[in-house]
């Protein structure tokens, strides 16, 4: 360790000092939890106070010169903490006002406290360089960010110092090589190092390998107002907590003595994870005196390095001119074909991890969370957080949570079906209707149709019946409600998250401006309200058009995934003759099923075609409203998506659901298309099974088809890449970053189309799942696997993604909350209006043997088929035939004085269904309200420990800058004074 040349003197700090504010803090006991374990930031090394922590001061020469550092080294005397007793519950005590105090949690009956020596250190000769020196004991298998692996795994210059935060790669025939000169000489003018190096598989390819200094770290992470730990955590507990705390260690007792819950993940593959619980604050290079810096290579960590560097990409020219700047732009117009993070190295080891280790963090992602074999172990949300951001992060955690709760969904729903399956041969209609040997339908389309019996639909009437029974409002009730408890749980475990990861002081407006933004309207700048300083506005005019012009362009799309729908439906009426008079006899016999499937077939090659088109039109009207940060770029371009590819899939199960079959008219006037197809009908059985084949083949191919463009095409493409690889290069030989350009990149998107495949299963389970009590099923069967895909297409197949950073999942909850709302609406008309609910309900307690009371033993169900099914005089057709067929519908018979009229049974089961859908609606949505009221978004115990650590860190700032200025007048031989001067 270099030392400055001076002795570094300790002191303890005076006896006559005032007492401030925060002593009042100094007998409060101090719960010792997880998350009040010792300050550890990117390294192994301990927490020091901030008198010991080595001191950084701003340079006063030149704004963008790096700070200067001075190692401030604490007494050798400091007494070793033992491991084992960390584990103990122990009484911790927390003084502020006195800085060299740390709140440490040791032993079981006693307090322990560090006596700090303070350095004093002269502003004048400062050390440029430093090593802080580990123990032994805090030495682990794994470390993060330890040197000697990034220099082992080649991530470092030629030199063997400095490490790669970025990769930029070209091709050496690409012509522009003067924009890729100018580039890359405002980048090192901006404090960046790039070192090139050619491929070893390809010639043609060549490498930039970017390194920032510490200068431009300190630089840009203060200009950013990145956040970073000052001080470690102490939390305040009062005597109900510590009974509490007592009862938690009871259960924690009997816990031990219960069998481990298999799919919590073993804590000792993660041996670098504890957390780093400090108080944060944002960066600043004239404070830097107040930030834990105990090694300055591993200060910020990898994440917040690759964030600065792309930060610094985005904003550098490449010609004269203000729009001429910016990575993205030279990665279009082909002068870079890429431009990423590496990776930490291999994913793969030869070695075992349970007795070597893991190589590093992307190894031991591969082993304890994308391998197939960890499929239900919870998810490493820590690490995976660390190694690809926040934003990633909350995504996994996202997609984890929902799956969890699609469990008990899951469960209801197979309950459900099962209930149907076992009450399938009770069920009083299915058994008249398979018992209707001597009824005859009347014929379904005008040429090739003839009489068919209604026993001929025995089957159709059972499977409906899975769909349709007793337990449907049930479900779809606890559907509805199972929504708002997932969503609101999900806040709540989002909110614990963006404590946990740091993220509560960070606020969308820190975000900065799009480049495009900024170039755009650099002429037009107002004073921000918030910071005070100009920056570039768009004209609200401006604004206005270009959103005009963006909604009718989403209004033009619509309107041509209904013009899809419409197509499809003249389809299903011009074939259905045809399967009428195939030859084979089992289409001839099945004609309705036949032209369902090959329209939902038809349909899917539709919905897929035009997903191809919507992705690209999306860009350009998301462009075309030139959105002002990046969030909102994000917000606005997932909306459209979302848009497009509701209506795209939803729109034919819409049809079904709701219109077909329900204005055909009636034998000898039935409706026609044009005046010349004649609309289609439900079966005889009812629509119900029309809507479940539609939603059962388009969620399970669809499903196939994700996971396939998902996994399946980036390993051919990553296979195909390999292949074409000299076989005389070994992959051993070639370097990380080579290794990393071989893979694929990851979604221009990110991660909009993850959650769109999501949200749009959400939707399939909650919006129609009255009709197809097997959607939650099919949901958590697909989302088990999809974990695991996305986990090795992040770790294996893709290159490492730029560490962003998020609160929550941005738009995509509003989208959800709005699924849910619109949930309850269709569940409420499916049951209403396309199921036999409600006919039944009427038949049962109003014109069936029960309906008087009379017949008490009576099945109040007998009869039902013959009382919803009309006459028709056959002569009337002009076919040849005399007597009578029937058809599903509430009309008048041939011979009463109004033939074919509508009969008052009709309109009773018409008010029953308004009525209906009017109750359903209000009582499912004055629960979902309710649960809503009930279940805050945040934990009450988090909020005061939020509010909490807001004052600490007040009255931390104040003594920290106290203490520094004492420190300064010692060294400068004026007097101390105490308290402010």
């Amino acid at each position: 360790m270099v030392q400055h040349s001076g002795s570094i003197q300790s002191f303890k700090q005076q006896k006559g000092m005032n007492i401030s504010k925060s002593e009042i803090t100094k007998e409060t006991p101090l719960k010792p939890s997880r998350r009040s374990l010792p300050c550890l930031t990117q390294s192994c090394a301990p927490s020091y106070s901030l008198s010991q922590s080595t001191s950084l001061l701003q340079s006063a020469e030149s704004e963008s010169q790096a700070p200067t550092l001075a190692s401030l080294i604490s007494a050798d005397k400091t007494e070793q903490v033992n491991p084992e007793e960390n584990n103990k519950t122990s009484l911790l005590k927390c003084s502020f006002a006195d800085l060299s105090d740390f709140c440490v949690a040791l032993g079981k009956d006693k307090d322990y406290m560090d006596e700090s020596q303070h350095a004093n250190y002269d502003r004048s000769c400062l050390i440029d360089d430093f090593v802080i020196k580990d123990k032994p004991e805090s030495k682990t298998k794994l470390s993060k960010n330890d040197m000697n692996y990034i220099a082992s795994s080649g991530l470092l210059f030629k030199d063997g110092k400095k490490r790669i935060d970025y990769i930029l790669v070209y091709r050496k025939t690409n012509i522009q090589y003067d924009k890729r000169n100018t580039f890359e000489k405002n980048l090192r003018a901006e404090g960046l190092m790039l070192e090139k190096e050619p491929a070893i598989a390809n010639p043609d390819i060549m490498f930039i390998k970017i390194h920032i200094p510490w200068d431009t770290l300190c630089k840009y992470a203060e200009r950013l107002n990145i956040r970073m730990p000052f001080r470690k955590k102490c939390y305040y507990t009062d005597g109900r907590n510590k009974s509490m705390g007592r009862v938690q260690n009871y259960f924690k007792r009997i816990k031990k003595w219960m069998s481990q819950n298999p799919m919590v993940l073993d804590k000792s593959a993660f041996p670098e994870l504890e957390e780093s619980d400090c108080y944060t604050g944002p960066f600043s290079r004239a404070r830097i005196h107040h930030f834990i810096i105990n090694n300055k290579d591993t200060f910020f960590s990898n994440a917040t390095r690759s964030r600065i560097v792309y930060h610094m990409l985005e904003r550098t020219k490449y010609e004269n001119g203000i729009s001429k700047v910016g990575i993205r732009k030279l990665i279009n117009n082909g002068s870079y074909i890429a431009a990423f993070p590496p990776h930490e190295g291999a994913y793969k080891s030869s070695l075992p991890i349970r007795t070597h280790g893991p190589q590093n963090n992307r190894h031991l992602l591969y082993e304890r969370w994308a391998c197939w074999g960890m499929w239900y172990k919870h998810q490493p949300l820590d690490l995976i957080r660390l190694y690809f951001g926040e934003k990633i992060g909350l995504y996994f955690a996202w997609l984890g949570w929902y799956t969890g709760m699609l469990i008990p969904a899951a469960v209801v729903g197979l309950c459900v079906f099962f209930y149907g399956l076992v009450t399938m041969n009770g069920s009083q209609v299915s058994q008249e209707i398979c018992k209707a040997t001597e009824v005859f339908m009347c014929p379904l389309c005008d040429k090739n149709c003839s009489l068919q019996r209604l026993n001929d639909s025995c089957i159709y009437a059972k499977v409906t019946y899975l769909f349709d029974n007793g337990g449907t409002v049930f479900f779809a009730i606890f559907m509805a409600i199972w929504a708002t408890v997932f969503l609101e749980f999900w806040k709540r475990r989002r909110s614990i998250l963006t404590y946990t990861w740091d993220l509560i002081e960070w606020e969308e407006e820190e975000e900065t401006l799009r480049p495009q933004f900024e170039a755009k309207y650099y002429k037009m700048e107002i004073v921000n309200p918030i910071t005070g300083k100009p920056e570039p506005h768009q004209p609200f005019s401006d604004k206005v058009t270009r959103l005009l012009v963006s909604v009718s362009g989403i209004f033009f799309m619509i309107s041509l995934v209904i013009t899809a729908v419409f197509a499809v439906v003249v389809y299903r009426l011009v074939v259905m003759e045809q399967f009428a008079s195939f030859k084979w006899n089992f289409i001839k016999q099945h004609w309705q099923f036949a032209t369902s499937a090959a329209a939902v077939c038809i349909n899917f090659i539709i919905i897929m075609l035009l997903n191809l088109a919507y992705e690209k039109i999306a860009y350009l009207l998301t462009n075309l409203e030139c959105p002002r940060t990046e969030s909102e770029w994000e917000n606005s371009f997932a909306l459209k998506m979302f848009l497009f590819q509701f209506v795209n899939l939803n729109s034919s199960i819409f049809y079904i659901a709701f219109f077909l079959g329900r204005f055909v008219g009636h034998p000898g006037k039935y409706n026609k298309l044009f005046d010349r197809w004649r609309l289609e009908e439900c079966h005889p059985s009812g629509c119900l099974i029309d809507l479940c084949l539609q939603m059962g083949v388009i969620m399970f191919l669809k499903q196939i088809w994700n996971n396939f463009m998902e996994l399946g095409y980036p390993l051919i493409q990553n296979w195909w890449s390999r292949h074409k690889i000299k076989r005389g290069v070994q992959d051993a030989s070639i370097p990380q970053w080579e290794n990393d350009w071989n893979l694929q990149p990851m979604n221009i998107h990110g991660l909009m189309d993850e959650y769109l495949e999501m949200v749009l299963q959400f939707g399939f389970t909650t919006i129609f799942v009255a009709a197809f009590p097997l959607a939650p099923l099919l949901a958590l069967l697909n989302n088990i696997i999809e974990i695991r895909l996305d986990a090795y297409k992040f770790v294996t197949q893709w290159r490492r993604p730029l560490p962003a950073r998020a609160t929550d999942i941005g738009i995509w909850l509003g989208i959800l909350e709005g699924i849910g709302i619109l949930a309850v609406i269709t569940n409420a008309f499916v049951i209403a209006i396309t199921s036999d609910y409600i006919p039944r309900f009427v038949y049962e307690y109003k014109y069936g043997p029960c309906a008087n009371r009379v017949e008490q033993n009576e099945n109040c169900l007998k009869g039902y088929v013959n009382n919803s099914l009309s006459f028709f005089n056959l002569s009337e057709l002009g076919i040849g035939k005399s007597g009578y067929c029937r058809y599903r519908d509430y009309r008048g018979p041939p011979w009463s004085s109004k033939p074919y009229e509508f009969t008052l049974q009709y309109w009773h089961i018409l008010a029953a269904r308004l009525a209906f859908i009017i109750v359903f609606e209000h009582l499912v949505f004055g629960i979902k309200s309710f649960i809503a009221y009930l279940i805050p978004d945040v934990p009450k115990g988090l909020h005061e420990r939020i509010r909490r650590e807001k004052y600490l860190v007040q009255e931390m700032m104040y003594e920290a800058e106290l203490e520094h200025l004492q420190q300064q007048r010692r060294k400068s031989g004026q007097p101390v004074h105490h308290e402010w001067p």
